[in-house]
């Protein structure tokens, strides 16, 4: 166990329960993520109390990718860096960050991206940007995508109801190392992402049953997890 790892074992339930009391939050699906080995993890993003909540719901350590803005915060920067948090330069290039995040997966971690880049604040998922995609193409890991709904509604105070469905394993088997693949990998993603979502929102307006299960992708084959 690492210094990271340990951070989470404390910082887990220490953010985490209040989260998710305060959220009321509802995960579906924890069962599917691999339990070990390296792994791309993506996630929509509403607010900022997805990532506690996300971090919460997920039985692996994340280590999150988050804006260099966030990481030049006094003590904010150096508090999430404690979980294994490191910083991309959104809208440019940034091969340093790059590298972490092959390096991530490389060693057998497991990497949370807001595959958006950014907030949504039209309330629904947006279009995925392809770093997710490139770093599991690269290191041949598969991706597993996490969604979340009612979050784009939570207020300090209003206690508006949050679930997180967590989908299966994808591999882009066949794709080529490159834009193309990068670009047709995303468009995956951002499919299941929508899915998982569309699931979400409807599993709300039928009350949020606390047994249920996130379907199937069409085209999945039975998936053994580790």
């Amino acid at each position: 166990m690492n210094r990271v790892d340990v951070a989470w074992a404390v910082g887990r339930p220490v953010m985490g329960i209040p989260t998710a009391l305060a959220t009321r939050l509802r995960v579906y699906g924890r069962e599917r993520m691999p339990r070990w080995g390296g792994l791309v993890v993506a996630l929509n993003h509403f607010h900022w109390i997805d990532i506690p909540a996300f971090g919460y719901a997920s039985p692996r350590t994340l280590y999150y990718v988050a804006k260099a803005e966030a990481h030049r915060v006094p003590l904010l920067g150096g508090y999430i860096r404690l979980f294994g948090s490191f910083a991309i330069r959104r809208g440019e290039s940034d091969r340093e960050a790059v590298r972490r995040m092959r390096d991530v997966v490389r060693n057998r971690e497991a990497l949370g991206i807001f595959v958006e880049g950014t907030r949504q604040r039209s309330g629904v998922p947006g279009v995925v940007q392809p770093g997710a995609a490139m770093v599991a193409l690269q290191e041949d890991v598969p991706v597993i995508c996490g969604a979340i709904h009612g979050s784009q509604w939570w207020r300090l105070g209003n206690f508006a109801p949050v679930s997180i469905a967590w989908g299966e394993p994808m591999r882009f088997d066949g794709l080529p190392k490159g834009g193309r693949g990068y670009r047709e990998a995303s468009a995956e993603i951002e499919r299941e992402l929508h899915r998982l979502w569309g699931w979400l929102r409807d599993l709300h307006e039928a009350g949020r049953p606390r047994h249920a299960v996130p379907p199937r992708r069409p085209d999945a084959a039975p998936v053994t997890l580790p």
